[in-house]
């Protein structure tokens, strides 16, 4: 069965977990929630050895990046954004800079002088032509390797290398009631809908995404992420990235 059959099921699990809290039947047994506690800390440690590893293996393409980010224009070379992850509990994500110093001022200018370009943003929090990305941005978000230093947040325990997306504080009533669920995981650096078109997939459907991931994640799902996520980075003409 595809993904997207999947999606379709969604609603249906929805409605079967509704109509079983309606009915009071009794919750998870202690050995089913030993099970949970046990997977996230298998999960746990494949986030710690891998991050670990990915650190000190690209540690010269990092180097490379970083002096490239500083030619390209003046400024810091990391970026940091506050984040909302597990329980609700904020934490500063780190990104590679892709963008001029300046760029929360000139985004305040370019949604004042234009409404389509205000439209876009209150509905995707993005812009697909952002005038304040640098040349060295564009390569970095269309490889998605400006994310790269998010796995230094993985082994703080911020996030995971699977997940949900990590949303910012103004995207969490989008979510509406099923925000509770998805923030029961941490946020991954990829995740369901980083390999499945990213920014050209409608937000309504971002959503269902990140809920299916919580529903269903599991070992093998992730890696399945993983190897997926490696190949849209190599393709990254059509990957939605930007």
């Amino acid at each position: 069965m595809t993904i997207d059959t999947q999606f379709v099921s969604l609603k249906k699990a929805q409605d079967t977990v509704t109509h079983r809290r309606s009915l009071d039947l009794p919750r998870k047994s202690a050995i089913a929630q030993e099970t949970t506690s046990q997977s996230y800390r298998y999960k746990r440690i494949f986030d710690i050895i891998f991050s670990a590893t990915v650190l000190i293996v690209c540690f010269p393409i990092y180097f490379i990046i970083s002096i490239l980010i500083l030619v390209s224009s003046p400024g810091p070379i990391f970026y940091y954004q506050e984040r909302v992850g597990k329980n609700f509990k904020s934490f500063k994500c780190i990104k590679f800079r892709t963008m001029v110093k300046n760029a929360d001022q000139i985004l305040d200018q370019v949604l004042a002088e234009c409404p389509l370009r205000r439209e876009e943003f209150e509905n995707n929090f993005k812009l697909k032509k952002d005038p304040r990305i640098t040349w060295i941005g564009h390569f970095l978000r269309a490889s998605s390797l400006d994310e790269f230093p998010q796995f230094w947040n993985v082994l703080k325990g911020d996030m995971s290398i699977v997940g949900p997306r990590p949303l910012v504080p103004d995207e969490l009533h989008m979510y509406g009631n099923k925000i509770d669920k998805v923030l029961t995981i941490k946020p991954g650096i990829t995740g369901l809908w980083q390999v499945s078109g990213r920014n050209d997939i409608p937000y309504n459907r971002r959503i269902l995404m990140d809920v299916y991931y919580v529903i269903n994640n599991n070992f093998i799902f992730d890696i399945w992420i993983i190897l997926k996520t490696i190949t849209v980075m190599f393709f990254t003409k059509n990957n939605g990235a930007y």
